[in-house]
């Protein structure tokens, strides 16, 4: 049994689910998303609840019923508050400016790099800290771990782009071997 998948998703006043099969649309006030599951869990609306349920006892189902409970819960939370996802970056001339839907980085490299931001993220620079956010949470998530890969952080000097509460374990150079 999950425990996960028992537990009912509330919806909360300004959003609207609709079940069509097995098609779920969420609308609220930070946007709209609309995901299709496989066919080995079912979903009821009751009043303010959207319980999901698996067709029989098989592993497969025991799995997706869990996962397709928490699928849907991301979906109401982000089209209600929204999710973000901050990273922040270290080093000497790094810079990150937000033009439109461009996020212009400098990040020691000897061109600037132009990263498009998809559709539904919105970014923010604050000093050294980049604040993306949207109501998909996959999708902030893919695009945090896309940034991050133009410069990973180094463990000797720290460099690079991590996400903040990321901690990165320092290195002793070659004069800390004594």
């Amino acid at each position: 049994m999950s425990r996960v998948g028992k537990i009912p998703v509330v919806i909360p006043d300004k959003v609207d689910v609709k079940i069509d099969g097995q098609k779920v649309s969420v609308k609220g006030p930070n946007g709209q998303l609309e995901y299709t599951f496989n066919n080995l869990i079912t979903f009821e609306k009751q009043d303010k609840h959207v319980v999901i349920k698996p067709i029989n006892d098989s592993k497969e189902c025991m799995a997706m019923w869990g996962t397709g409970r928490s699928l849907v819960n991301n979906m109401v939370v982000g089209v209600s508050k929204g999710f973000t996802r901050n990273l922040e970056f270290n080093g000497v001339g790094y810079k990150a400016a937000v033009k439109g839907d461009i996020l212009a980085l400098n990040l020691g490299f000897s061109h600037p790099i132009d990263f498009n931001l998809p559709k539904g993220v919105v970014a923010k620079v604050d000093k050294n800290i980049i604040t993306l956010s949207s109501c998909d949470k996959e999708l902030v998530g893919f695009v945090a771990s896309k940034i991050r890969s133009l410069r990973p952080p180094e463990p000797y000097k720290g460099k690079g782009v991590k996400y903040v509460e990321e901690v990165i374990i320092r290195k002793a150079g070659k004069t800390g071997a004594k």
